[in-house]
């Protein structure tokens, strides 16, 4: 589907590489070719706002190389709360499956975020030991399990209902492990695991049967007699002897979890690792913004150290201690994590034509950002639908494939239909780019994609939902609208007139009389 672009040619044109005119929504697409010629590929996204469309992008495109994404902490550098349940479960999913792959290659995808790559985080071997497995019919202690659950960071209650809780009941240990739909229960008999069975946490009824129980971590933090004595000695030889107001000294001391522990993180272990640790000799290709997101994140990091630093040394009165870890005990700086790159094959995407220079190759992706039709759609004596029929229709007769692309399935139904009653015919439902590929000359392919924007090459060409109806969000007006407002509005609909609201995952027509939601 991307003409020219060929992997093993790229890896031949040295370590550090630019892309150009890739434009928005390409670069799964890229990705992918990366990935299928063998080897693990990571993508780092400037920000986590994008990391999901482009799981189900590369989903759409490659169903068969697994995607793992690696999300950062979702709390700022040194902050009093951990990272939530959540975060901590995907972070430590992720780790395993790095691990794993490296007993096992094969070609992978992996998503990580400017802010966790700069992030150092827990020893491979560390994160393995916390790992635990258990079939029915295994020999196995409850109060092990009980025992090691508290350790990976899992809470103890009464009754079941989150991820990352457990619960104790006579034979019987209810526990919500991170990554599955349903709580588990573990009936046992003595020393012996009789039966793993599904439950509802609203119910608490049975749901259905397990053969196997799986435990990840639910915190990069392992509370064991060896961790808390490291986090002793080296808490006491960065910041001397703790004061008896020292809640955080105090709670590890004791074997107990306190709220933003993992902040000092490099206390706990004898060193940490980063992600090029985890994906030895993969190539890291970079999203265009992430460079500069990089520079951004660490003066950020710097910023918050400081502000902590000057609470410690006794600048701001009345403050709970809090006695920072040096950043870059923690945290790499951009230098750092270029220096990490080593020989690795490093590829920048850009959008634009970017002209050779700076000791960097240039390859040129032949592509182009796709047609937006802004201009028909704001032109009231053009009907925008009339002038995307032709589009695809020329576009169709020139041989290349269409990809028609709603952001849900229910808006990607209700545009098919419209294209329809504008007469454009063959249009078929797709599931993956496979399913394009095998189209009938003459027919267009309707897909769920998360686009913002299409794209066009010599072979494809992509038309997303918000380029036939503009922004996918109706905006408000600075004057926010009274029902009665909108009331007066409807009122005056004449009664062939359609509303359309913004919810329905339509946002403006050309030709339908739109109204803006209370």
């Amino acid at each position: 589907m991307i003409p020219g672009f060929d992997p093993e040619f790229l890896a031949s044109l040295g370590t550090a590489l630019t892309v150009g005119n890739v434009p928005p929504g390409m670069e799964p697409f890229l990705i992918a070719e990366l990935a299928k010629a063998g080897r693990p590929v990571a993508y780092v996204l400037s920000d986590g706002q994008r990391m999901a469309d482009i799981e189900q992008m590369l989903g759409f495109i490659v169903p068969d190389i697994p995607v793992l994404t690696l999300p950062a902490w979702d709390c700022l550098p040194y902050d009093r709360v951990s990272p939530s349940a959540d975060t901590s479960a995907r972070r430590l999913s992720a780790l395993s499956g790095l691990i794993a792959h490296a007993k096992k290659p094969h070609p992978a995808i992996v998503l990580v975020t400017v802010n966790a790559m700069l992030q150092k985080m827990a020893p491979r071997d560390v994160i393995e030991s916390l790992a635990f497995s258990a079939k029915p019919g295994n020999q196995i202690r409850m109060d092990d399990i009980a025992a090691r659950l508290e350790r990976n960071g899992f809470d103890r209650v009464a009754t079941v209902r989150e991820v990352g809780e457990f619960a104790v009941r006579g034979g019987i240990l209810d526990v919500f492990v991170p990554g599955t739909e349903d709580p588990v229960r573990l009936d046992f008999f003595g020393d012996t695991l009789e039966s793993i069975r599904t439950f509802d946490p609203a119910s608490q009824r049975t749901t259905g049967q397990r053969n196997q129980l799986v435990l990840q971590a639910m915190s990069e933090v392992a509370l064991t007699p060896e961790t808390i004595s490291r986090f002793r000695r080296a808490y006491i030889e960065a910041f001397g002897a703790p004061s008896r107001d020292d809640g955080l000294y105090t709670a590890v001391s004791e074997g107990r979890r306190f709220a933003g522990m993992e902040h000092w993180l490099p206390f706990f272990y004898e060193r940490l690792e980063t992600v090029f640790d985890y994906l030895p000799d993969a190539p890291v290709v970079f999203d265009h913004l992430a460079h500069e997101a990089l520079a951004e994140r660490h003066t950020l990091i710097l910023d918050h150290y400081e502000a902590r630093r000057k609470q410690a040394d006794g600048a701001l009165k009345d403050a709970v201690p809090y006695k920072p870890v040096a950043p870059d005990l923690l945290y790499l700086s951009p230098e750092n994590l270029i220096a990490s790159l080593g020989p690795r094959e490093v590829i920048d995407f850009t959008p634009f034509d970017q002209p050779e220079g700076g000791g960097r190759k240039v390859y040129h992706a032949l592509s182009r950002q796709g047609r937006a039709f802004v201009e028909e759609r704001a032109d009231p004596n053009i009907n925008v639908f009339d002038v995307v029929v032709r589009h695809i229709a020329d576009e169709r007769a020139a041989g290349r494939r269409v990809i028609i692309a709603g952001w849900t399935e229910g808006s990607l139904d209700r545009l098919g239909q419209i294209l329809a009653e504008h007469h454009l015919g063959n249009l078929k439902p797709t599931a993956t780019l496979a399913d394009v590929d095998r189209l009938e000359p003459g027919q267009a392919a309707l897909a769920v994609l998360p686009l913002e924007s299409g794209f066009e090459t010599d072979r494809l060409v992509v038309v997303a939902e918000q380029d036939i109806l503009g922004d996918r969000l109706i905006r408000r007006s600075k004057r926010k609208k009274r029902a009665s407002d909108f009331i007066a509005e409807a009122s005056a609909l004449s009664s062939g007139d359609i509303v359309v609201h913004a919810d329905h995952g339509i946002g403006r027509f050309i030709g339908l009389r739109t109204i803006e939601a209370v």
